[in-house]
């Protein structure tokens, strides 16, 4: 047999609903709006750096030599010869001699077409680094496949500077 609940009991059932739901409410809510605190905090200091850097044509230049030039990619036979010839430019640049450069056969990677060259050459490890310091100016050049060094240990201390390097280039084509 059911029993009806008194004014008193549907009181209290009532009471104890809305504290079930504002406890959980008040501990997420306040949560939820922190968050929200810090990431409207968090936007308008960006904004206004960027307004800072916008009203700066000195360190919007300074930003715009640390991003890499990049060319759209040529048809293979065009692409090809300018990849090599700017790629040779940096490495006398450089002062690295280095063996014909020979290319590697154009490979499919997902969606674009992969022309790689192949360098080998002796040089100092300053050489080197010098080169790698340059390469980001090559308009064409899309990353460094790979890139070995070789050095004697066996050489005297003053001659372990010389290096032997064997370096995989690549670039996109169409």
């Amino acid at each position: 047999m059911a029993r009806k609940l008194t004014p008193r009991e549907i009181r209290t059932v009532q009471v104890g609903a809305v504290i079930l739901v504002a406890i959980p409410a008040l501990t997420f809510g306040t949560q939820w709006i922190d968050d929200w605190r810090q990431t409207r905090a968090s936007l308008s200091q960006s904004q206004a750096e960027l307004k800072d850097l916008e009203a700066d044509a000195a360190k919007q230049a300074g930003l715009l030599a640390l991003v890499p030039v990049c060319e759209p990619p040529q048809e293979e036979d065009v692409q090809k010869f300018l990849f090599r010839d700017k790629l040779h430019e940096q490495l006398k640049k450089a002062g690295i001699n280095t063996e014909p450069l020979q290319f590697l056969p154009v490979r499919k990677v997902e969606s674009q077409k992969v022309l790689k060259i192949q360098c080998k050459g002796k040089c100092k490890f300053d050489q080197l680094l010098d080169l790698l310091a340059s390469l980001k100016e090559n308009p064409y050049l899309v990353g460094i496949e790979e890139l070995k060094i070789d050095c004697d240990t066996k050489q005297p201390p003053d001659k372990r500077q010389d290096v032997e390097i064997a370096m995989t280039v690549s670039t996109f084509v169409q």
